[in-house]
């Protein structure tokens, strides 16, 4: 079940990978079986509330679906999952960030505020990508309600099903050059990134760096990609 393997997942080096560089990788999580049968939800006719040309607003080219209520199993119990181990992490940086919003133990208490507050459009996605294309940098934030991390996880089989397309993040440190980050993953593995800020030690205190993270153009093959945003979106 996909609740025992986040279990077992070692939370101990993702904590550490994810306050030194704002991202960090979960091994395999989801078997082909799964993997493919997500991918294979992007064609069907119902499940989706909307549906996106990437080129048609200046996102980059491929495209993309919202998934409706109710969420397939599988993204529910990422979500309700994960949820329990990235809060600590959350709540750990806006503390040193010196930001106000603090996160509950449960997801459903967290949804509960975003829709309060209107924000009541699920987030987590389905992304296609073809020859050619690709994600530009960018944020996904939604509203006023952001929790600080997400996670990508890949559907399609690098070197099989497609090359390039690799997941890019970049970090934009206060007077100093942009850093960028490449991070190859395989098939069933999810990379867990900052959405906007994360904190980092300075010489003079705690400072805030700004992330973006987007997709390298594809050289060959179809990418699917499944997208696991923890806030809902006004």
């Amino acid at each position: 079940m996909i609740a025992d393997r986040i279990a077992a997942l070692d939370w101990a080096r993702i904590g550490a990978e994810l306050d030194a560089f704002g991202c960090a990788t979960t091994g395999p999580l989801l078997d082909t079986e799964t993997c493919a049968a997500v991918a294979g939800l992007y064609d069907a006719e119902d499940g989706f509330r909307s549906h996106i040309i990437m080129a048609r607003h200046g996102f980059g080219r491929g495209e993309y679906k919202y998934f409706a209520h109710p969420l397939p199993d599988v993204v529910t119990a990422l979500r309700e999952g994960l949820w329990p181990h990235l809060a600590p992490v959350a709540n750990r940086w806006n503390e040193a960030m010196d930001l106000a919003p603090r996160f509950p133990a449960r997801h459903a208490d967290f949804l509960a505020r975003c829709h309060k507050a209107g924000q009541t459009r699920p987030t987590p996605l389905l992304l296609r990508y073809g020859t050619g294309d690709y994600n530009c940098l960018h944020q996904d934030l939604y509203g006023e309600h952001v929790f600080p991390l997400q996670v990508a996880m890949l559907l399609s089989k690098p070197g099989s099903d497609f090359t390039g397309g690799e997941f890019v993040l970049t970090e934009q440190r206060p007077r100093m050059q942009s850093r960028a980050e490449v991070v190859p993953l395989a098939q069933g593995e999810g990379v867990i990134f900052a959405v906007h800020n994360r904190p980092v030690q300075g010489t003079r205190g705690t400072y805030r760096v700004n992330l973006r993270h987007g997709v390298s153009r594809l050289r060959s093959g179809r990418r699917h990609t499944l997208g696991i945003i923890f806030h809902d979106a006004a």
